[in-house]
C-alpha cells in the first residue's frame, strides 16, 4: 500500500491505542471479537478515531461526505425533514453530525421557509467533531446557532425528525467466515512475532444465532467472509423504545440482504480510509484510520419492523433527493451557465450520478404515528427489494 505517512505525533497516539489492544486481547484469553477491536479503534476516548483529534472529514481528511460537497444535499434533506416535524413536533436530532455543515444547511433551508424547529440537538461522541460543529454553526448561520444544542446521550423520549447521515456504517461489526465445516466468528489475536492477526472460533451466542438465521449455505470449499451489524439493529431498537412520534432519516451505503450477501462478494465489504485513500488492513495505525462495513438495509428495515417502527420508505439517494427537489434547489443555486452553477451541477451530479453515490447510497425512514407518505419516497421506493 503507498499510503501518506501519519506524523510522529499520530504515530505517537496510535502506539498507544495498540498498547491497549494488546491488553485487551490478552485480558481476553488471547482473541477478541472484530466488533470489538473496530469499537475500540473508533470510539476510545482521547485514543481512537472518532474520539482523537484527527480531522477526519473534507479536503484534508480522509474521505468527504455529501454535506461536504455542497449545500443542496441539506437543502433538499430539508424537504423531508420539514415534513416529518409537521406530522409530529418540530424538533430535530441528527447523530453523528461531521463538521456540522449539514446542520448549518438544514437550519439556514429551514429558515428560508419559515419552518424552524424548536429544537435542534446533535448526538456526537467526538470531543474535537463537537467543537468543529460549533465552529461552523458560529461561522455558517451564527443567528441560529443558539438553537443547538449537544447531547450526551440517547434522550428518554423524542417526537420530531432524526437525521443520521452516514453513521451506520461506522458500528462494530462482527466479521463471519462461512467454511464446508460450520459457521465461525473471525477475531483478531497475536501471531508468533507479536503482531495483530485474524483468528477464527467457532460462532456462539447471539453471533451464531445472526449468522444461522441469513440462511446462507455454507460453501463446499474455501470460505465465504462477511459481516454483521448487530450495534446497528441493537441502535435502532434503542431509539424505537424512545420515539413517541416521528422518523428516523438513515442515509449510508449499503444494500438490500438479496445484495448484500452476493456470492461474487466473497471477502465482505469491510474498509479503511486514510487520507482518501482506501485500504483493507484494519491492523495499520489503530486510531488513524476510519474502518466502515456497507449497511445491510434488510436488517435494518427488520430491526425497526420488531421494535414497533413502522417501514415508511426505502429509496435510493438519488431518487430521495430528486422527489427533495434538489433541482429547484440548483435552479434558486446561481444563473445557469455561471461558475457557481457549473459547481453546484457537478456536485448534484456526483451525489446522485448512477455510478457514484446515487446508487450506493440508500436511505431508509422508519417511523410512529406518521399518517401519510412520505415526500422523498413518493418515486422510486424500492420497499419491495428488502
Amino acid at each position: 500500500m503507498n499510503l501518506p505517512q501519519p506524523s510522529p505525533e499520530a504515530l505517537e497516539q496510535s502506539g498507544h491505542l495498540d498498547t491497549r489492544l494488546r491488553t485487551l486481547i490478552k485480558a481476553g484469553g488471547g482473541w477478541i471479537s472484530f466488533a470489538t477491536y473496530m469499537a475500540e479503534a473508533l470510539y476510545t476516548p482521547g485514543l481512537g478515531y472518532y474520539s482523537g483529534g484527527a480531522r477526519k472529514f473534507g479536503a484534508g481528511g480522509d474521505f468527504i461526505t455529501a454535506p461536504e460537497l455542497t449545500p443542496l444535499f441539506g437543502e433538499a434533506l430539508a424537504t423531508q425533514v420539514q415534513q416529518i416535524m409537521d406530522l409530529s413536533l418540530p424538533h430535530v436530532i441528527e447523530v453523528g453530525a461531521g463538521t456540522g455543515l449539514l446542520a448549518a444547511d438544514l437550519l439556514l433551508e429551514l429558515e428560508r421557509r419559515n419552518a424552524l424547529p424548536e429544537s435542534y440537538a446533535i448526538l456526537e461522541v467526538s470531543g474535537e467533531l463537537r467543537e468543529r460543529q460549533f465552529d461552523t454553526l458560529a461561522s455558517k448561520a451564527p443567528h441560529l446557532a443558539s438553537r443547538v444544542s449537544w447531547l450526551d446521550g440517547m434522550p428518554e423520549r423524542f417526537s420530531g425528525a432524526l437525521v443520521a447521515n452516514e453513521v451506520l456504517d461506522v458500528m462494530p461489526v462482527h466479521l463471519i467466515a462461512w467454511r464446508p465445516e460450520g459457521i465461525f466468528e473471525r477475531g483478531v489475536a497475536l501471531n508468533d512475532e507479536g503482531r495483530f492477526a485474524w483468528a477464527d472460533r467457532l460462532a456462539t451466542g447471539r453471533v451464531a444465532e445472526a449468522a444461522v438465521a441469513l440462511d446462507l449455505a455454507l460453501p463446499t470449499e474455501g470460505e465465504y467472509v462477511s459481516e454483521l451489524n448487530l450495534a446497528g439493529r441493537a441502535w435502532i431498537g434503542e431509539w424505537a423504545a424512545r420515539l413517541d412520534q416521528g422518523a428516523l432519516l438513515l442515509v449510508d451505503y449499503g444494500y438490500p440482504r438479496s445484495e448484500y450477501y452476493l456470492a461474487s462478494r466473497s471477502t465482505g465489504t469491510l474498509l479503511c480510509y486514510f487520507r482518501h485513500h482506501a485500504h483493507g488492513d484494519p491492523f495499520l495505525w489503530p486510531g488513524l484510520n476510519d474502518i466502515t462495513a456497507f449497511v445491510d438495509f434488510t436488517a435494518v428495515a427488520e430491526a425497526g419492523f420488531e421494535a414497533g417502527l413502522d417501514v415508511l420508505g426505502y429509496t435510493d439517494q438519488a431518487n430521495l433527493l430528486f422527489n427533495c427537489g434538489i433541482l429547484e434547489s440548483l435552479s434558486r443555486r446561481a444563473p445557469e451557465e455561471s461558475a457557481d452553477y457549473i459547481r453546484a451541477a457537478k456536485a448534484v451530479q456526483r451525489l446522485t450520478g448512477p455510478h457514484e453515490m446515487g446508487e450506493l447510497f440508500k436511505v431508509i425512514a422508519l417511523g410512529k404515528g406518521i399518517t401519510q407518505p412520505l415526500i422523498g419516497f413518493r418515486r422510486g421506493d424500492r420497499l419491495h427489494t428488502l
